[in-house]
């Protein structure tokens, strides 16, 4: 990636969020590209995004960013000019607008909000899927944006388990992690049917992936805690037979490479997080919405069995012997079990 360009008009993109939030934006990122191909596109995210973010071919520099949970940073360390061209995809403001604006941009994409009216900005749909809502906000801006561009290339590493079914047991609060007893029933199960089962855990998730190996009866081999790299993660990912996740940046990694995913929502609606509509994806959801940021799991994730897991993964398999001779189709509804 790239240095600062000196003369080179640029493009501030904030979206100092996490690596499924990264995800969820790459078609915006690359409608951006598109739009200044003689820019120099700089994305304002946490620093250990950035093998993900120059996997997209959307940018040029990533300018380290982040604060604690989902907020918005304190300060951008921007130097130079002020940005050609500044665009929220953190939120719908108003601290990300104003944090924007202290750079003095020539130009700010953002959504309308009523405590900063200079902002000409489309409006917010709160219920709308995340994709779709960048894309849109762009598209007012005359910027010509796709929500189904969001696929990687494959990655040149090998994958450490070609094959396996990946396991990732992590969400980014508790609300969204099922229970690692259903996990361990699950992949018991996988076992018995002959699969190799890998499980995998962000850097702070060392003992809940350890603990769901143990209860599994996994090799050592087949623990991958601790967070993997990107390159390897993605590798993992790209040749594993299936992800079954909760609604986390492992889960969008796996639609970003075309890998079969089994993703267990809860307590946020596949609506606005989901996969799209492909029969190699399927969610998982009983509703109704509840709290994301919640201590516990949430009521709307406790109700997915792993029999539902099972029987999804089940359905993918006979997809698979379908795909092999041609007959795979290409479009179907995420499913309410």
């Amino acid at each position: 990636m790239g240095t600062e360009g000196a003369g080179r008009p640029r493009v501030l993109v904030l979206r100092a969020l996490g690596l499924g939030d990264l995800l969820a934006g790459v078609p915006a990122l690359r409608a951006l590209r598109r739009a200044f191909p003689g820019h120099e596109l700089v994305l304002a995210a946490p620093a250990e995004l950035t093998p993900a973010a120059e996997a997209t071919g959307a940018v040029d520099r990533v300018l380290p960013a982040s604060a604690p949970g989902r907020a918005v940073p304190r300060a951008l360390d921007w130097t130079g000019p002020p940005p050609d061209v500044a665009v929220d995809l953190h939120g719908n403001g108003p601290p990300s607008h104003r944090l924007l604006m202290r750079l003095r941009p020539l130009r700010l994409l953002a959504f309308a909000h009523p405590e900063t009216p200079e902002v000409d900005g489309p409006p917010w749909y709160a219920d709308e899927h995340e994709r779709e809502r960048w894309c849109r906000m762009l598209r007012a801006y005359g910027i010509d944006a796709d929500p189904a561009d969001l696929r990687l290339p494959r990655p040149p590493t090998p994958s450490p388990a070609p094959g396996a079914v990946v396991l990732h047991p992590g969400a980014g609060s508790p609300a969204r992690c099922w229970p690692v007893e259903r996990y361990t029933a699950v992949a018991t199960a996988l076992r018995e049917r002959g699969h190799r089962v890998v499980v995998t855990g962000g850097a702070d998730e060392g003992d809940l992936v350890a603990r769901l190996a143990k209860l599994a009866g996994l090799p050592d081999t087949d623990v991958f805690g601790g967070g993997l790299p990107f390159d390897r993660l993605s590798a993992l990912v790209a040749d594993a037979h299936a992800v079954v996740s909760g609604d986390t940046g492992v889960a969008h990694l796996a639609v970003a490479q075309a890998t079969p995913t089994v993703t267990l929502f809860g307590p946020v609606a596949p609506s606005r997080w989901g996969p799209p509509a492909h029969p190699r994806h399927i969610a998982l959801w009983h509703g109704p919405e509840g709290d994301p940021h919640g201590r516990r799991p949430d009521p709307a994730l406790l109700r997915i069995t792993p029999h539902e897991v099972l029987h999804a993964l089940g359905e993918l398999d006979e997809l698979d012997e379908l795909g092999e001779h041609g007959e795979l189709g290409d479009l179907s509804e995420p499913r309410r079990p």
